[in-house]
């Protein structure tokens, strides 16, 4: 896909100085820039680098004035970084505007879908499943039967979504992500062994919610583990069975969050954090990363260890955890002066 400095400014409402005609079909950083690459200026400690760049069109803000000859050709904008990001939003777009069904892939029974479907090759569509207006299935993926899927999703290579699932508006579901399948629940017998019990549930993801790759969301045992509006999930997650994350709740890679815990609103979840099952987790938390939280949290706290607690008495206490060995050897040190007087 190539675009020329005149489209990418009449995009951005700016002004070409250089050629009109330049093209260019790649991005890149500006001290790394090549021909046919567009590139920004809007840090000014990068400014050497606009006259060594081999970038064909550089974005810069309107105040930008040349001290040297340039060889690239400036599209000025107001905001050099927020245009560029702008133009990142577009060719996004554009790059993902696929529409129509590859073969060899299945639509079962039923499959009711609205416009611009794209569906990739090898994927498959289980019976009664119904898919809103510009949702796009990558190849590999398969949708389980009497799903639901609505309106601008995107699913990506390889996702599993198992059946009874329900996904809201504008949901972007990454590669790899399992959505659905069997909660870890399990009756211990007499004998030592395990018989299995059925999670006969659903998962219910709410609109503009981002799921991580490799993430993967158990179906409830019975009712729904539910995904609320606004939540982004980081790469290999794991939510247990029952689970309920509150609106805008923002969870960092590599964590799990065990069967029936219920985490509230606006809460930030660092990465690799642990939470145990059956627990309540209020709004406006936040977890520090590698925490392990085994007790039910309040509204607004915030915490750090593991078991985790109160991020200040856990920064207080850490200057202490270092300082230890010479703590211990005051104390001995207190103790002979004790045993001496005595």
């Amino acid at each position: 896909m190539k675009f020329t400095a005149e489209q990418i400014a009449g995009i951005l409402d700016g002004e070409v100085v250089g050629n009109p005609n330049a093209e260019v079909y790649k991005l890149s950083k500006i001290e790394e820039g090549t021909e046919g690459a567009l590139t920004f200026l809007s840090n000014p400690k990068y400014t050497n680098f606009i006259y060594t760049t081999k970038a064909s069109i550089t974005i810069v803000n309107n105040t930008f004035i040349p001290e040297d000859t340039l060889t690239t050709t400036l599209i000025k904008v107001e905001d050099a970084y927020g245009a560029f990001t702008k133009l990142l939003e577009f060719y996004d777009q554009a790059k993902g505007n696929k529409t129509g069904i590859e073969q060899p892939s299945v639509i079962s029974e039923n499959v009711k879908y609205g416009e611009n479907l794209y569906l990739g090759s090898f994927s498959y569509i289980g019976a009664n499943v119904t898919i809103g207006n510009n949702v796009k299935i990558y190849p590999n993926c398969f949708i389980g039967d009497n799903s639901i899927i609505g309106d601008n999703v995107s699913i990506f290579a390889g996702a599993k979504i198992y059946s009874e699932t329900e996904i809201g508006n504008n949901c972007d579901i990454y590669s790899g992500v399992i959505i659905g399948s069997d909660g870890f629940g399990f009756a211990p017998n007499a004998d030592g062994t395990f018989t299995k019990i059925p999670q006969i549930g659903n998962v219910i993801i709410e609109d503009n919610v981002d799921i991580g790759s490799c993430t993967t969301i158990d179906r409830a045992t019975m009712g729904s583990t539910i995904i609320r509006k606004g939540v982004k999930l980081d790469n290999q997650i794991q939510i247990g069975h029952n689970v309920e994350i509150g609106e805008n709740t923002v969870i960092a890679a590599q964590s799990g969050v065990a069967g029936s815990t219920k985490i509230g609103k606006n809460c930030m979840i660092g990465g690799q954090v642990g939470i145990g099952g059956h627990l309540k987790i209020g709004n406006n938390v936040g977890i520090q990363g590698q925490s392990g939280v085994s007790k039910n949290l309040k509204d607004g706290e915030m915490v750090k260890g593991t078991p985790a607690f109160n991020i200040s008495d856990y920064n207080k206490a850490s200057v202490h955890f270092k300082n230890l060995s010479k703590i211990v050897a005051e104390l001995e040190k207190l103790k002979k002066i004790i045993n001496t007087k005595e």
